[in-house]
Parts: C-alpha cells; sequence; structure tokens
C-alpha cells in the first residue's frame, strides 16, 4: 500500500526544463530524507539532489545551479525541476525516501534530452 510515483519526465531539447514530481500515498514511518537519483544505460545509479525533513537541500555538482529539488508537504510531493537541460542528464529518474523503517523507491520516469 506504500507508493512512491514520479511523474514529469519526457523528450527535451537541450536547453529546454522539465518538472519532475513524486506522490507518496500510503503511510512511511519516520522518513527523514527524500531525493532524486538518476541511472543511465550501462551506469551505475547516481544521486542527484536530497532534501531532509528540515529542508536542507544537497546537489550533486554536475546539476548544481540548474536543478531544484523541493518539497509540497500539503500535497506530499516531492520535485524536482530541471533547468538548462544538457545530453548528459539524460536518465531514468528515480524518486526516494529514506526513513528508520524502511526505503522507498518509485518506478522511475525516463528524461531524455535531445535535438
Amino acid at each position: 500500500q506504500v507508493q512512491l510515483v514520479e511523474s514529469g519526465g519526457g523528450l527535451v531539447q537541450p536547453g529546454g526544463s522539465l518538472r519532475l514530481s513524486c506522490a507518496a500515498s500510503g503511510i512511511m514511518f519516520s522518513v527523514y530524507e527524500r531525493g532524486w537519483y538518476r541511472q543511465a544505460p550501462g551506469k551505475k545509479r547516481e544521486v542527484v539532489a536530497l532534501i531532509t525533513s528540515g529542508g536542507s537541500t544537497t546537489y550533486a555538482d554536475s546539476v548544481k545551479g540548474r536543478f531544484t529539488i523541493s518539497r509540497d508537504t500539503a500535497k506530499n510531493t516531492v520535485d524536482l525541476q530541471l533547468n538548462s537541460l544538457k545530453p548528459d542528464d539524460t536518465a531514468v529518474y528515480y524518486c526516494n525516501h529514506r526513513g528508520h523503517l524502511g526505503n522507498y523507491w518509485g518506478q522511475g520516469t525516463q528524461v531524455t534530452v535531445s535535438s
């Protein structure tokens, strides 16, 4: 009954923007960190952006200044704004919620940056 569902991925030209959203359903206890990860074909999954329950954020150097992670507590979502997209940003983007009682993952959403 606990689910994370990502949306907002798609095909975009270099320099374009996308906004990804992660909607949580069910009850998740003791969540202290939420984040976005990505995995390109043939590569390992990497951290993109993290946000703590206190609001502190951390970004990968490759996306710093271009991506913004945020939470909407009323809607129970965590969003990722992707600006100035580059072909190297092409990957499946995954939402993650980390808690003391579990580590939750979404199914992923594809982001493709190409002309």
